[in-house]
């Protein structure tokens, strides 16, 4: 049999009731799938229940063949090692034991046919650029992104018929986009993947709209599939627009006719009394011009209620995204003002130095705006630690300044998953009343029942316009906003959006991105770069 994903009928909610999925059927057949949502849609649940991490209410879930899955946040154990995530510390040992003479039937099991576990083991690192990486590092010394290619470079090794992946992507520098890509391009089994990534989007054979009751598929990559919403749209545009007209020139003609018969009854009353007719002939003539009345209203009232039901099912049609209502503290910082210093700053990771010799120097001070790039395990994420204070250099001279420093984490580890929205927020934002904080929240799309959700119940991006909303909204507000890869796990729209609240922030920036598009939106007013361990001031396109 094909290896194959299907979904029957599948039903699931949040213990706090939250509806998530609701009847859903599918079938995704050896292609290459990718998912698109907005953020809270329901995508990594749908490849969580999928992987068997959750259970459904009710309904089917079938895999055909062997089935692995990454998740996009890897939440290693920090002491865990890089043979371990690619599952070959047994192997290995035994083929070393066998190596050097021993000969229990137990090592000889551990290997089984994998007698090139060795070669192929470094064939999965070289494939995701990560040849130079020791199998016994642990993973609290690699950045994200080299997690997530390490990540990556695991399901490269198990080659399963089915594979799920959940935003493979982030974290990713260009390079290691790239061989993602190659990857995904050279797969040919069942691919099942969830993404918000135009360029990984390019390379699926069909693009599947998730939405609470089905899994809409277009049969080409995301620009077909945005061709393809676009006509949608326009369409139904078109039909909300002609329904309007129709439902305005229903009530235009339901007013003219109920001034026909208003005119129609005062001219009988007026020929009656005229006429000097009988007054139960009067009477009859006017109840039976009421009846008629009374018809033509109902004929005018159902034709324009039937076209009020259809352009309500013409506007849901219409695919409106809501707006984050970000407003940010007002954090204004005099041009002169020193918020941090370091000189000779150097970190080690193992004993081995992180920077070149000399360490790195970092000044900021007044509202600047420093966009630094480099690549995977070039440091950034650890200069990012030390401006906040997260991280103790080895050597090297901090000076920080009086204003408050924040930092947006890329791998959002910092909250309790049993602690819910509201209680995340209200730890943050002390100065608050209850009221004030729904207020807030509400503004980053959390509503009602929403505000009382646990941390583990929501999806990538909503984890992270919490984190954004305790980050921005804290007691005192950040002079100092450091953003370590702020747009993973976001829609397009909530980047759009996130971009236009920070344009309007008047503190210092420190922005570490692989997305280009978003880091000129900011409009930087340094380029940093690391390069060869050197922090250097340059221009750069993208890292």
């Amino acid at each position: 049999m094909r290896a194959h994903v299907r979904v029957s009928q599948l039903c699931f909610a949040w213990p706090d009731g939250t509806p998530v999925f609701d009847g859903l059927s599918f079938t995704l057949d050896a292609r290459r799938t990718g998912i698109v949502a907005p953020n809270g849609a329901g995508k990594s649940t749908l490849l969580r229940l999928l992987a068997g991490e959750l259970t459904p209410a009710s309904g089917q879930v079938d895999i055909a063949g062997s089935l692995a899955y990454l998740p996009q946040d890897l939440a290693f154990p920090s002491a865990l090692r890089v043979a371990d995530v690619l599952g070959v510390r047994e192997g290995l040992d035994a083929l070393a034991a066998i190596a050097a003479g021993r000969a229990e039937q137990a090592l000889f099991d551990a290997v089984g046919d994998a007698w090139d576990l060795k070669e192929r083991t470094r064939a999965s690192l070289a494939t995701f650029g990560l040849d130079r990486l020791a199998l016994d590092r642990t993973l609290d010394t690699l950045s994200g992104g080299e997690v997530m290619a390490l990540g990556l470079a695991a399901q490269w090794l198990k080659r399963p018929d089915v594979l799920l992946l959940d935003e493979p992507s982030n974290h990713l520098d260009a390079a290691a986009r790239q061989r993602l890509y190659r990857f995904i391009d050279e797969w040919d089994g069942c691919l099942v993947m969830a993404s918000h990534d135009r360029a990984l989007l390019g390379c699926v054979d069909q693009v599947a709209e998730l939405d609470r009751t089905s899994l809409r598929l277009y049969g080409g990559d995301f620009a077909f599939y945005e061709e393809a919403v676009r006509v949608q749209a326009d369409a139904a545009e078109q039909d909300v627009r002609s329904l309007r007209r129709a439902v305005k020139r229903e009530e235009r003609e339901r007013q003219q006719a109920r001034e026909r018969t208003e005119r129609r009854a005062s001219n009988a009353r007026r020929g009656a009394s005229d006429a000097g007719l009988p007054r139960i002939v009067a009477g009859n003539r006017q109840r039976a011009a009421q009846v008629a009345a009374g018809r033509s209203e109902d004929v005018h009232a159902a034709r324009l209620a039937d076209a009020g039901r259809r352009l309500a099912v013409a506007q849901r049609s219409t695919r409106e995204e809501p707006d984050l209502g970000i407003e940010l503290p007002d954090t204004h910082v005099p041009p002169g003002r020193w918020l941090f210093s370091g000189r000779s700053l150097q970190v080690l990771h193992d004993g081995v130095a992180l920077f070149a010799p000399g360490g790195i120097d970092l000044d900021i001070r007044g509202p600047e705006r420093i966009a630094i790039a480099g690549g995977n395990g070039s440091g950034k994420t650890t200069i990012a630690r030390l401006l906040c204070g997260d991280l103790t250099p080895g050597s090297g001279v901090t000076r920080r300044g009086e204003g408050r420093v924040a930092r947006l984490s890329q791998r959002l580890d910092a909250f309790d998953a049993q602690d819910t929205v509201m209680g995340c927020f209200s730890a943050s934002t002390p100065a608050l009343d209850d009221v004030e904080r729904a207020n807030l929240l509400a503004r980053w799309l959390f509503r009602g029942a929403a505000m009382h959700r646990p941390i583990a119940a929501l999806s990538g991006g909503e984890r992270l316009r919490i984190s954004l909303a305790c980050t921005l909204h804290a007691t005192p507000a950040p002079q100092l906003l450091v953003l370590d890869e702020p747009t993973n796990n976001l829609d397009l729209h909530a980047v759009r959006e996130l971009e236009r609240a920070l344009r309007a922030y008047r503190g210092a920036l420190v922005i570490i991105s692989h997305d280009a598009a978003f880091v000129e939106a900011l409009s930087p007013t340094r380029r940093l770069v690391l390069e060869n361990g050197r922090l250097l001031e340059r221009a750069f396109v993208d890292a």
